[in-house]
């Protein structure tokens, strides 16, 4: 169990890098658009949000170098980008050089969120499977608050701040990517390439008393192989796993988090918070979001997938709700940082936990990553449409409706939750395989 952690953590080390690239910008992003003098829509969709590109094109095409090069070496080339991408855009002198590098650093973090969970989840044992692959989500969380406090170190480095701060992220780039070669390839992987006794080996290391002809059986890879050959998700046996994993990206995009996350100065500042403690605000929430996360990794391989959902659901619900009636009877002071502490903890211990692992899980072996790909572009996309809507709906409808909308869009979540999610706790991933595809 000792190899089957250190392997883990190596691979979800990609999360921290996900998370550090993705929240890093904010330290740069005034002094850039001074620098070179752009406008408010250049520096807000090609300097700031190329990054965030990269990402959907990253998910979108991600599944295509997880299936064919492997697991592990995708994860190598996840951290190759990562390691141009901070060198480059730190020594960027013009937007557009800048906004290419911040786009390799995007197609990483888009890939990452297929290769990793999907690695993790097929060396894990079924017992522990959702607590290891969570370790992705807890390193988002912790690269995030890395990037944050690395930002407030580095704030007085000179004129050049911005350079320190965007460039320091090659130092955990290059570890990573050393480290990452350690790790061994996907037993699962190997057995759907027919690469038998490379597979052998493997399962060796992970569990000396594990038999590759049980793998084998359990895959069905003696009857089925040549039948998965050209198979894609988009055929009709595979509808309701699809199915799962839309609705799963599209309801942890509207619930509102990314929106949140990418306009909380704003937020708060409409709530009536001065700066200082819209400052600190943001702090409390970077310290809920870790220390929820942190719970949801210990409990949802004891109470499982779904009654983490009931939870988060449940909290979003009040916590949105909540929120909105601030905004509609302009309630003011500290009202509304409470509330959305609350909406952070239930993100972290629903949906932040449980949609990696979810979505690692549901798929076929040999259609894994096209089916993580297909969920992750589906967060993705709508990662980059929601949060762009947001200062235009404030501006229109108001702060109160649309928190009112996310409110009820969990309304309709707890619904999936109850009515369609299966729990897919302590089972093996071919026996969720049998049971999801009845």
């Amino acid at each position: 169990m000792n190899k089957i952690l250190l392997w883990s953590v190596t691979a979800a080390l990609a999360g921290f890098l996900f998370g550090f690239d993705t929240v890093v910008i904010s330290g740069a992003d005034t002094k850039l658009q001074e620098l070179w003098h752009t406008s408010d829509v250049f520096h807000g969709s090609v300097v700031m949000a190329m990054a965030l590109w990269g990402t959907v094109v990253g998910a979108i095409f991600g599944g295509i170098p997880t299936n064919k090069l492997g697991r592990k070496k995708t994860l190598v080339w996840i951290g190759i980008l990562f390691l141009v991408s901070a060198i480059g855009s730190s020594l960027a002198n013009d937007p557009w050089t800048f906004a290419f590098f911040r786009f390799l650093g995007g197609l990483g973090i888009g890939a990452s969120t297929i290769a990793a969970p999907a690695y993790v989840s097929e060396i894990a044992p079924a017992k522990d499977r959702g607590r290891l692959v969570s370790l992705y989500q807890f390193n988002i969380v912790l690269g995030i608050l890395m990037a944050f406090l690395s930002n407030y170190l580095l704030r007085d480095a000179g004129e050049n701040a911005w350079r320190w701060m965007i460039g320091i992220m090659a130092f955990p780039a290059f570890f990573y990517t050393i480290v990452v070669f350690t790790i061994p390839e996907s037993p699962r992987w190997l057995l759907s390439k027919s690469r038998i006794s490379d597979a052998k080996t493997v399962l060796e290391k992970i569990d000396p008393t594990a038999k590759i002809e049980d793998l084998l059986h359990e895959m069905h890879l003696g009857n089925d192989n040549e039948n998965n050959k050209g198979e894609t998700i988009f055929l009709k046996k595979y509808r309701f796993p699809l199915l799962l994993a839309f609705l799963i990206a599209v309801f942890n995009q509207f619930s509102g988090i990314n929106a949140f996350l990418y306009y909380a100065p704003r937020i708060f500042a409409e709530a009536g918070l001065g700066e200082s403690a819209a400052l600190m605000s943001s702090v409390g929430i970077g310290i809920t979001n870790l220390v929820f996360t942190l719970f949801g990794v210990f409990l949802i391989d004891v109470l499982g997938r779904k009654i983490l959902m009931y939870i988060g659901s449940i909290g979003y619900i009040i916590s949105l709700g909540l929120v909105a009636a601030a905004f509609f009877f302009k309630w003011e002071g500290l009202q509304v940082p409470i509330f959305l502490f609350l909406f952070i903890a239930s993100h972290a211990i629903g949906q932040g936990a449980v949609i990696w692992v979810f979505i690692s899980e549901i798929f076929p072996n040999h259609l894994r990553a096209s089916g993580q790909a297909f969920g992750s572009s589906t967060h993705w996309v709508l990662a980059a449409i929601i949060p762009s809507m947001i200062p235009f709906l404030f501006s229109t409808i108001g702060a109160a409706a649309v928190f009112l909308i996310f409110a009820i869009m969990m309304v309709f979540q707890l619904f999936f939750v109850i009515f369609m999610m299966p729990e897919t706790k302590g089972k093996t991933l071919e026996e969720l395989q049998e049971t999801i595809l009845k």
